[in-house]
């Protein structure tokens, strides 16, 4: 289904968006690190999000898994 592909895809772009963010926060305020650490666990937490749902996903049958080379035919 495309709304899965999509909250995925929207997923994958937070935890990108709270790498960058932390590692900016961690090269500007070197000597407040808090700021830092809390980027990080938003983006361990979105991180674990993804991965429970991408498992739903597929034991509700939404997504389907396949091989990096498709079969013939």
């Amino acid at each position: 289904m495309l709304i899965v592909k999509v909250i995925i895809g929207i997923l994958l772009g937070l935890i990108l968006l709270s790498l960058v963010m932390s590692m900016s926060s961690f090269i500007k305020d070197q000597e407040n690190s808090n700021r830092t650490v809390k980027m990080l666990t938003i983006r361990i937490a979105l991180s674990i999000v993804t991965f429970i749902f991408i498992f739903v996903s597929f034991y509700m049958g939404w997504i389907q898994p396949h091989g990096i080379v498709p079969p013939p035919g």
